[in-house]
């Protein structure tokens, strides 16, 4: 059930099968007689620290400020191209470590490869390739240990008789040694600004040799080969190569965390589907044909992901995780956070992987807050910390790539998943001492930036844009700079909320917290246009892209929890925008559609995510599960898993719900280990698509009200409390 089972090696980095412990990835081909292991390690990163920040950029944002609030956006687009060209930064890339090439010394004159199959087990976590020449079976074992920090892999059913050979291939490497068993590549990133070391160190009952800078292995029937990789210093491997106690290590921590949730909706599938590949389950799924099993699938692979690119101590998860094949990455692999950052890790907590979202709030502390500091102050001359698009692992915060990257929310988004963390553990230490001074921060920066109307009556953000997507204005020109997009009107006002909130819970400057109450009275409020739908911007705009992959305006409804059922008209013009976007092809990229899942579940559409989630997988979803905006992109992944979770379990404004949005496809099913907030552990089974069965477990006292089957109830648990029904 939880095995992603393909008959044939990747004949491409993209259809790879993924292992990861965190700060390392590697990605997997397969091929008979010759393994290649593609290694990717986290810091490996062109570039370096930028100055972030130009003291004459503040007089420019005034301009465009004010030709913004006169209502000549299209001058104020022009005036920005004509006057910007060398404000908007460039970040580099993440790069690959490189690829472990090993020829295992059979080839098809030893018999067709036969019997094919490459495994990847998620709850193990192990990696498997098997396959035989005339009878003889070869195998490999593959496994990235987090507790030993390594990646490691396993050959059996080697032809003693043969020689082994294994080679180090990338760019730019220095040097190359090889030495009792142990290769040691010194290489750098492509500018030469960061060195960096990978060893390989082999483990046998044969003999290990040199052969100029390439490893050999002879009388071999078995090899276990360790690597690790660093930057600018000489990484450690395990002292042991045992391969049994190094696999139950690794496979005891994993399990550990992809053993605490599930969902099944296989009840009604067609038996021998967990016997198809996974490009034949994806052909049904394009057919119209169920497979509820592969959802779960899907679901768990998710989790697999952030298991295998987030552990505590490492980097967050980037675009594509922690796996990259590339020296120029797409998008540079770097970290959207316009929403792609944010959306990697929207399922942690509600799939019970929340200690998986610590990288994310030590990044944020330690790359995103001092450097957001001082863009705020040079560039905007206001308080606090700002974030625009992107960053990278270098602490980026200025405005990046081009017109689009003059939105100064990022930051202020990612306060939403500091706060969530809050929402779901209730761990106050967490919020006084790593959450609080980053919302506080992001705070200040727009309790400055905004400006009042001319009016008096609003307080507006600006210059700013709706991520990515443009208008036509009165004139009929397009246009990207705007004052106050809707979804800044969104971001801003939750952050206000939030920060009061923490405010309320700490009392650490009351002062200030008045301020961001009457802020809060001034934020412009969200309209309706002539189409029915949400506006994306302060004026009824049409769109050169009407299907646009962004539904930024829609930022209300999810993550956030402003929009809802307590909020009717704008609930039913979110409806109308989302069909709008639809009926224009929007959906068209992976991670777009896994908004949408989230979206739909939020309207409490059970067909509306079934048919997204259909759509994910039938264009979006490559053989081996994993997303594709195209390209590759891991957010996709982590958002339809989130989008799983929300359609069976929903825990926003007090409410408890179970099977809010449950598709009819799927009448009967379970699930176990999902989180609400206000943490709570829930456990369900349906039948003809009402709960059957409910368990409830509170880790601290709670008082929430539960929708079950149409009907509310109100529940008070204390800690370690169960509720049965």
């Amino acid at each position: 059930m939880n095995i992603i089972y393909l008959d044939n090696p990747a004949a491409e980095w993209e259809n790879t099968t993924p292992i990861g412990c965190g700060r390392m990835g590697a990605m997997i081909y397969g091929a008979p007689g010759t393994e290649r292991l593609q290694l990717s390690e986290e810091r490996i990163w062109s570039g370096q620290a930028q100055a972030n920040a130009a003291p004459e950029l503040y007089d420019k944002l005034n301009t465009l400020r004010r030709l913004l609030m006169d209502g000549k956006a299209a001058e104020a687009d022009d005036w920005a191209q004509a006057h910007m060209k060398d404000d908007f930064v460039r970040v580099k890339s993440y790069e690959t470590a490189g690829d472990l090439v090993v020829d295992t010394g059979d080839t098809d004159a030893d018999g067709a490869a036969e019997a094919y199959s490459r495994r990847l087990d998620l709850m193990d976590g192990v990696a498997t390739v098997r396959y035989a020449r005339k009878g003889h079976v070869y195998a490999r074992e593959f496994v990235a240990s987090y507790p030993d920090d390594v990646i490691a892999a396993r050959f059996t059913g080697l032809l003693p008789e043969r020689t082994v050979s294994l080679r180090w291939e990338r760019e730019n490497i220095k040097r190359v040694t090889v030495k009792d068993g142990l290769m040691t590549v010194k290489a750098s990133t492509m500018d030469d600004a960061h060195p960096f070391t990978v060893l390989v160190k082999a483990v046998t009952d044969g003999q290990t040799g040199a052969s100029g800078d390439a490893m050999t292995v002879t009388g071999a029937t078995e090899l276990t080969l360790l690597v690790t990789a660093a930057v600018e210093k000489t990484p450690a491997l395990p002292d042991s190569g045992d391969w049994a106690d190094l696999r139950a290590r690794a496979v005891a921590d994993h399990r550990a965390l992809m053993e605490r949730s599930a969902i099944d909706l296989s009840a009604g599938d067609e038996s021998g589907l967990e016997e198809l590949t996974i490009p034949q389950r994806l052909a049904r799924v394009r057919e119209g044909k169920k497979d509820g099993g592969l959802l779960g699938l899907y679901y768990q692979f998710g989790r697999y992901l952030m298991v295998g690119s987030s552990r505590p101590g490492t980097l967050p998860a980037n675009l594509q995780g922690v796996w990259n094949g590339y020296l120029n990455a797409p998008w540079n692999s770097d970290y959207h956070t316009n929403i792609n950052l944010q959306m990697n890790y929207w399922p942690v907590e509600v799939t019970n992987l929340s200690e998986c979202a610590l990288p994310l709030f030590d990044y944020m502390n330690g790359n995103l807050l001092e450097s957001g500091k001082r863009t705020a102050q040079i560039s905007y001359h206001c308080r606090g910390t700002v974030t625009h698009h992107l960053s990278d692992i270098y602490g980026f915060t200025a405005p990046a790539d081009g017109l689009w990257g003059l939105w100064p929310l990022g930051g202020a988004w990612l306060c939403f998943n500091m706060w969530e963390h809050y929402l779901y553990t209730g761990d106050m230490d967490y919020l006084a001492n790593a959450a609080y001074e980053f919302i506080r921060q992001s705070a200040l920066f727009f309790l400055d930036y905004m400006v009042e109307s001319d009016d008096g009556t609003m307080l507006l953000t600006g210059p700013s844009t709706s991520p990515e997507n443009c208008y036509f204005d009165a004139n009929g020109h397009r246009v990207t700079l705007c004052m106050s997009p809707s979804m800044d009107v969104e971001i801003v006002g939750g952050l206000l909320r939030i920060y009061v909130a923490c405010e309320r819970l700490l009392n650490r400057d009351p002062a200030q917290r008045d301020q961001a109450e009457a802020a809060l009275k001034k934020m412009p409020p969200l309209r309706i246009g002539r189409h029915g739908n949400l506006m994306e911007w302060m004026e009824d705009y049409d769109e050169p892209d009407p299907g646009h992959r962004h539904i930024s305006h829609l930022f209300a409804l999810y993550p956030d929890d402003s929009i809802s059922a307590a909020t009717p008209e704008l609930l039913e013009a979110a409806r109308k925008t989302i069909e709008r976007r639809l009926s224009h092809g929007g959906g068209h990229t992976g991670w777009s559609c896994a908004w949408l899942i989230c979206l739909y579940a939020r309207l409490g559409d059970g067909e509306g995510v079934h048919r997204m989630i259909g759509k994910l997988l039938a264009n979006s979803t490559l053989d081996n599960l994993l997303d594709t905006h195209p390209p590759f992109q891991i957010d996709g992944n982590f958002g339809a898993t989130a989008g799983l979770a929300e359609m069976l379990l929903q825990s926003h404004g007090g409410v408890i719900a179970l099977l809010p949005a449950l598709p009819e496809a799927y009448p009967e099913g379970s699930f176990r280990g999902l989180r609400a907030r206000g943490g709570v552990s829930v456990d369900a089974a349906w039948r003809d698509g009402r709960v059957v069965s409910a368990s409830l477990k509170a880790d601290r006292d709670a008082c929430f009200t539960l929708r079950v089957n149409g009907e509310d109830r109100a529940v008070r648990l204390k800690a370690g409390e169960t509720l049965a029904i």
